[in-house]
């Protein structure tokens, strides 16, 4: 049997050994995907890459501008719940220092 091999099941695995790449036939020769200047290319390449490369850093000052506009928002609420504590507190102390001074006007 000597039928050529397919794609999925090509007669060799060695690179070498199997037929070269060829256009299809049905293709016409001048293609209409024009080519491109490699120039262009790879001054677009560079941009992209040099893109990409900053996208972690913006994405991190993204993150942290987030972070302290929530801390910005979380602040007054802070401030409110020490506020209350420390009025909680001094209103204990207060309490305190009547009882001692009834104790002391008592006796």
């Amino acid at each position: 049997m000597s039928t050529a091999g397919t794609i999925d099941r090509p007669l060799t695995h060695d690179p070498k050994k199997q037929a070269p790449m060829k256009a299809p036939a049905t293709e016409p020769t001048g293609s209409a995907t024009p080519d491109f200047t490699t120039t262009g290319a790879t001054g677009s390449r560079q941009n992209r890459t040099r893109e990409m490369q900053l996208i972690p850093e913006a994405m991190a000052r993204a993150h942290m501008h987030e972070r302290l506009r929530e801390a910005e928002q979380q602040r007054p609420a802070a401030r409110l719940i020490a506020a209350r504590r420390m009025q909680r507190r001094a209103e204990r102390a207060s309490l305190r220092a009547r009882r001692a001074l009834a104790i002391a006007v008592m006796q």
